[in-house]
């Protein structure tokens, strides 16, 4: 008897939401608002449509392959960190690889100083947007000054007619010191806290899927804070380990790209998605083969030296299996 079609079927039934630091997808064009010079052909790193157009067609060859092992689609949501405007997302979901797939995007430009914003992916066919908007980060400097960062980029829709609430972050860096920034990285979990409380108000039980870099581990002070409600699930405490994480730092591997869910995936009502795994996308194509960086996310540059690469960071990926 053959039972491929049972396997289909079964395969079908699991979307892949996925998270992506592009690492500094410029396009060739000087802002003159923004702190992008170094990303134009003049600049710093030469950064030319050459370039820029190969840097694309890796990153949406690597997105088209995310989950798609065990998911046969490409993934239903991606949330992506680092992309300089509205056209490049554009750029990418255009780009041979997923240009067949019925992708839209949500994106809003930051008061980021170098122009870098955070965007949702989705896969229309699967995705309904049915509410969005940028949450501004209030951070100040001791001076008083305000330090403007990327905006937390809320989307609220259905999925598979299923609502669900989802926040896409890039949290301040480490640039001035892990201490010294760490308030900040609290600030932004307090900011989202305060507005899922909205949220509460109005909704009973909602999904949450809050991804991103957050520039902080599992274990650290912020996501903790924003672990404190007993609402949510971070599944990828359990990925992080001496040999594995999403990104690499003086050869000691970070997992500050994460995707935190509700409790509420984890029940099986019909017309509802339930959690069903976790994963780090580090495949070997997506690595450095040889040299001291091995096996380390490969990179487009290494200082100002151009070496082609995909990304700084690995994709991170849940999988959710629709309950039908």
């Amino acid at each position: 008897m053959n039972f491929s079609f049972f396997r289909k079927k079964k395969a079908k039934e699991q979307y892949t939401v996925g998270f992506y630091n592009l690492e500094n997808l410029f396009d060739t064009k000087d802002d003159p608002n923004t702190l992008d010079d170094d990303f134009t052909p003049k600049g710093f790193k030469k950064w030319s449509m050459k370039r820029y157009k190969r840097k694309v067609y890796k990153l949406a060859k690597t997105i088209s392959e995310v989950g798609k092992e065990s998911s046969k689609i490409p993934p239903v949501l991606m949330g992506v960190a680092e992309v300089e405007n509205e056209e490049v997302v554009q750029d990418l979901i255009n780009a041979e690889p997923l240009r067949d797939v019925n992708y839209g995007y949500v994106h809003y430009d930051s008061p980021d100083e170098r122009g870098i914003d955070t965007a949702l992916i989705y896969h229309k066919d699967n995705f309904e947007v049915v509410y969005s908007e940028p949450i501004t980060l209030f951070l100040y400097e001791e001076d008083g000054t305000r330090d403007t960062t990327r905006d937390i980029l809320y989307v609220k829709g259905n999925l598979n007619k299923e609502e669900i609430h989802v926040f896409v972050n890039h949290w301040p860096s480490r640039r001035d010191g892990q201490d010294e920034t760490s308030l900040k990285r609290i600030e932004a979990a307090k900011t989202i806290k305060t507005y899922m409380a909205k949220i509460e108000e109005k909704t009973n039980n909602p999904n949450y899927i809050i991804m991103g870099d957050f520039n902080d581990g599992p274990e650290s002070a912020s996501i903790q804070y924003l672990m404190q409600s007993d609402q949510l699930y971070n599944p990828m405490e359990k990925l992080l380990s001496p040999n594995r994480g999403s990104a690499s730092y003086k050869k000691k591997w970070l997992l500050f790209d994460q995707i935190i869910v509700s409790h509420n995936f984890f029940n099986f009502e019909k017309g509802t998605h339930s959690f069903a795994n976790a994963n780090i996308f580090d495949q070997k194509f997506l690595t450095e083969f040889k040299g001291k960086y091995k096996g380390a996310p490969y990179r487009t540059y290494v200082g100002r030296k151009y070496i082609g690469g995909y990304s700084d960071h690995f994709p991170v990926y849940i999988q959710l299996k629709y309950n039908s």
